[in-house]
């Protein structure tokens, strides 16, 4: 029998966001049950949605490849912004100034930073937008792209970054589950994921 997935758009996603998703057969590599989207017969989104899980993966770093973060258990009620890349211009001078520098960052919870990037850049890169660390925002790496994978919000711009990187993204998480998803429609913008949209 042969079988189609058909796209299916979630709450907050629009076509454009969901036409530069990495095939299913790119990340069924992992072991992960939610690093593999199974084909059914039924429609079946290409990316995260309100109320799934956090995936439970040990694959994200903070400060150095040892010291590993699984956010499943890590993250009980807060927010997971996603950047394209550490250092980028949008990035470093737009998106996550605009979550440290929110009056409203306090009461979102936990809040963590994630790129498809090594631990040693991702460290670098907090230390020069945070340098006290007074924020609380947490900067992890996620070198193999498996979370990113996991969540089914990448993207492939090889001319620009030589790999898979993760979309533009911020989810809210409560009780462990995503209970909003911003993605954004052309992967790397700065229109729905800036903090003034997520925390408001």
């Amino acid at each position: 029998m042969a079988f189609r997935l058909a796209l299916r758009r979630g709450p907050t996603a629009t076509s454009s966001s969901l036409r530069a998703m990495p095939s299913l057969a790119s990340s069924s590599s992992s072991s992960s049950p939610l690093s593999r989207r199974a084909f059914h017969g039924t429609p079946r989104a290409l990316q995260v949605q309100v109320g799934e899980p956090v995936p439970d993966l040990d694959v994200l770093h903070e400060d150095s490849p040892g010291n590993k973060v699984n956010l499943a258990r890590e993250l009980g009620s807060g927010v997971i912004v996603g950047v394209p890349a550490a250092f980028s211009g949008a990035c470093s001078q737009k998106h996550v100034p605009s979550y440290i520098q929110h009056p409203k960052l306090r009461d979102a919870g936990k809040v963590f930073v994630v790129a498809v990037n090594d631990a040693f850049v991702m460290k670098a890169w907090a230390d020069q937008l945070d340098p006290t660390h007074e924020s609380g925002i947490r900067f992890l790496a996620d070198p193999s792209g498996e979370f990113t994978k996991a969540l089914d919000l990448g993207f492939e711009a090889p001319a620009i970054f030589g790999d898979v990187r993760a979309k533009r993204y911020a989810l809210v998480i409560e009780d462990g589950k995503v209970k909003n998803v911003y993605v954004e429609p052309d992967n790397t913008g700065t229109t729905i994921t800036m903090a003034d949209k997520v925390l408001a």
